[in-house]
């Protein structure tokens, strides 16, 4: 089997993200993984033991990882035995296009943007709360577009960047296993008394897998931001003196990169305050940020998916992945 069908499918895929937006939940994959995880949270939460509960969360997300890509491997067996090389690429085209998240990324930060040219501070701190953990309540306009940027360069790392970086390496079962542990972090990967212990491994699994991704996409920001006329110096300057005021090991690398490009200051209350106030918070500077990700994206797939891709291809990397 040939194969650079994954280029042509991880080029394709790629491409789609740029054009299509995601469907509804309905039909959406990872919308079904939430809800399928969502059933099992009550169970896991049962125990009062703490090392219970962890073990459970560990065994969940094992499991469920581990299930869920066999079952991807096994099925690529079945599309290849009864459709071809085609039957592959059109799968793989699949699985890139819902892990890949640039336009739903795009379309929450504009709901937030949209709301606040309409002077809706009520309708963005609502909309802004779909896309960010923290209280949104009683957040003031400033505190609405610092958490818009910051919610953009944390999900540079975990719907664009991570994504392609293990499809990149492992093909659809790579992006499918990353996309998992990154639903039930998102899900159960909280601080807070009801989900520290079941969601333990979940955010262990997650900061491990966004380790590289966080740092690699911090210089495609970098880059980004000379390509669309930012203060790419300010953005060197910031991601290395903030990059460790996150909780997050990882979270820090593209927000303060985002920050320092922006040359604004970007703060969560009573957590933490990434960059400098060289310039203030507005629309525009949220809109350069959506601008950044989405070149970052691009970047991503330039600079990094094509090359590792063309280079496995060429040693056959890729029928060993598929087992053909």
């Amino acid at each position: 089997m040939n194969s650079l069908f994954i280029l042509f499918s991880l080029s394709a895929g790629f491409a789609l993200c740029f054009v299509l937006g995601d469907p509804s939940n309905k039909f959406h994959p990872v919308a079904w993984l939430g809800k399928f995880a969502d059933n099992f949270i009550y169970k896991l939460k049962k125990s009062n033991n703490p090392k219970i509960e962890k073990l459970n969360g560990t065994i969940f997300l094992v499991a469920l990882t581990v299930g869920i890509c066999v079952s991807s491997q096994i099925f690529s067996i079945y599309i290849y035995s009864f459709f071809g090389t085609i039957g592959i690429a059109l799968y793989a085209i699949i699985i890139v296009k819902s892990t890949v998240a640039i336009l739903t990324l795009e379309k929450h930060a504009y709901t937030v943007i949209l709301s606040l040219e309409n002077n809706d501070l009520q309708g963005a701190r609502e909309y802004l709360s779909l896309i960010v953990s923290r209280n949104t309540s009683s957040l003031d306009l400033q505190h609405i577009m610092s958490g818009t940027i910051e919610s953009i360069g944390e999900s540079i790392v975990d719907a664009i960047v991570s994504p392609l970086f293990y499809f990149s390496f492992f093909g659809p079962v790579g992006a499918i296993g990353y996309r998992i542990v990154n639903t039930l972090d998102s899900m159960l990967g909280y601080t807070d008394r009801y989900y520290i212990n079941i969601g333990w491994m979940s955010a262990k699994a997650d900061t491990i897998l966004n380790f590289v991704p966080a740092r690699l996409s911090a210089i495609l920001m970098i880059l980004s931001a000379i390509i669309v006329g930012a203060d790419w110096k300010n953005s060197i300057h910031v991601l290395s003196m903030d990059h460790a005021k996150t909780c997050s090991v990882n979270a820090g690398y593209p927000m303060s990169t985002m920050a320092g490009a922006l040359r604004v200051k970007l703060e969560k209350i009573n957590d933490y305050t990434l960059g400098t106030e060289l310039e203030e918070l507005s629309i525009d500077k949220c809109r350069t940020a959506v601008k950044i990700m989405k070149v970052t994206a691009l970047l991503c797939y330039i600079l990094v998916s094509f090359p590792v891709v063309f280079f496995l291809s060429l040693i056959g990397w890729w029928n060993i992945v598929f087992g053909f």
